[in-house]
């Protein structure tokens, strides 16, 4: 199983595989081609309210990764997770995300979930 976590202002890379956008909100200046966005499941995203919790006053990302964590075991995220680790045992799976630093985000956590 491949997980990979990378930017989606980055170029599409022929080993990416699936290309699964994990950010709520659509990357600004980016158009949908240029993306190549393959799935989008809204649903395994961070809540409104975590994201609004991680970036207010520069939090722990070990407390977000705990909050995020807590989220992915409700049943739709759950049955979305599942559904990524599903196509990651068939092939190249890459999580997308516009946050300037993956290895700190929600994606990374994802990754890491993925790969247990």
């Amino acid at each position: 199983m491949s997980i990979r976590v990378r930017r989606v202002y980055d170029p599409p890379e022929p080993e990416d595989g699936v290309r699964v956008l994990v950010d709520r909100l659509w990357p600004r200046g980016l158009s949908k081609d240029a993306a190549r966005v393959d799935e989008w499941p809204k649903g395994l995203t961070p809540s409104t309210e975590l994201r609004r919790w991680y970036h207010a006053d520069e939090r722990s990302y070990e407390d977000f990764a705990g909050r995020y964590e807590a989220e992915l075991a409700e049943p739709e995220a759950a049955e979305l997770l599942e559904h990524v680790r599903e196509l990651a045992s068939k092939g190249e799976v890459t999580l997308l995300t516009s946050s300037k630093s993956p290895e700190q985000s929600h994606a990374a956590v994802l990754a890491r979930l993925l790969q247990a």
